[in-house]
């Protein structure tokens, strides 16, 4: 399977290496990319040398904030189901927030983490809300900011959560969520369909 790594138009022009220390994330594979490449260019090496948790680590890094927990929220559905009355509050929220990223839609995302069960991993798509700003959260909380690479970190684990969900196919799901991720990259929904100006959590695969 090959991705293009061109017209990744979402992402920013800076070098990785700046955004990473922004973000205080450290890759694990060594790179031979200079650290000035752009982000196409590692993540393009990334991919040639099938490292795909530090490509998802670094996706989630580069997806701007609303297209991120986007990205984050396609996961928790690949293994939570298409949208009912049983959905988590967090996923649900966290949706609602991708649909309209106010500071109310941003404080009940937050409200689900004190409710949350233990064992729900749909947290990490409101922990991705939360501090996507970057601030500690809404309201007060706003002249605070937050712990550096918050929010990436949490995008990052709900895709890690729901690879771990599918692990009995685990390659081919990494690939789905990469894809994914580049798809939204390039000013898609995240499903490989034509250009979207926004993302559109209405438009859930309907097999998950």
């Amino acid at each position: 399977m090959s991705e293009n790594f061109e017209n990744l138009v979402k992402l920013p022009a800076d070098p990785v290496a700046k955004l990473l220390s922004h973000a205080n994330v450290l890759l694990k594979t060594p790179l031979q990319s200079p650290p000035s490449a752009a982000a196409g260019v590692v993540l393009k090496e990334l991919y040639d040398k099938e490292a795909l948790v530090d490509l998802l680590r670094l996706l989630g890094v580069l997806l701007p904030p609303r297209e991120r927990v986007w990205w984050a929220c396609m996961a928790a559905r690949d293994y939570i189901g298409p949208r009912s009355d049983k959905d988590p509050a967090s996923l649900s929220c966290s949706e609602a927030w991708v649909r309209d990223p106010s500071e109310e839609n941003r404080d009940a995302a937050r409200l689900t983490l004190d409710h949350a069960y233990i064992d729900d991993d749909t947290v990490n798509c409101a922990l991705s809300v939360l501090y996507a700003p970057g601030t500690l959260g809404p309201g007060d909380l706003n002249q605070y900011p937050a712990p550096a690479g918050a929010s990436e970190a949490a995008a990052f684990a709900m895709n890690m959560v729901a690879l771990s969900q599918l692990s009995d196919k685990f390659e081919e799901h990494g690939r789905i969520l990469v894809a994914r991720a580049l798809d939204i990259a390039r000013g898609g929904n995240g499903q490989g369909r034509a250009k979207a100006a926004n993302p559109d959590p209405g438009n859930e695969k309907e097999e998950a």
